[in-house]
């Protein structure tokens, strides 16, 4: 499993750790990746993903994860967010079909 989130796209960094006598050694920057499950109101279902904290915050701020996604432009999404995006937007036609009937 990856490391990475799968709504931002944030992933793992390297950089150095540097001693006091200034020696430079490898070292990784690990991303805060949660698992997260979060309610769809137009899928009925709740939706597990792996997200950073700053990705659940920025969800929380949009609304939820159907109002972020729908919002938020395909460009910007990453490949597991857009078919979550495309499973939405079909749901919500769905239920737009069945209203209008």
């Amino acid at each position: 499993m990856s490391r990475r989130c799968e709504i931002t796209g944030k992933g793992v960094l390297s950089g150095n750790n540097v001693s006091h006598a200034n020696n430079k050694t490898r070292r990784r920057f690990l991303p805060n990746i949660q698992v997260s499950s979060m309610l769809s109101d137009i899928l009925g279902s709740s939706v597990t993903m792996r997200l950073s904290t700053r990705g659940i915050r920025t969800v929380e701020h949009n609304g939820g994860i159907d109002a972020y996604l729908l919002s938020t432009p395909n460009s910007k999404l990453t490949s597991e967010a857009r078919e979550m995006k495309r499973r939405i937007v079909k749901a919500a036609a769905k239920k737009a079909a069945k209203t209008a009937a």
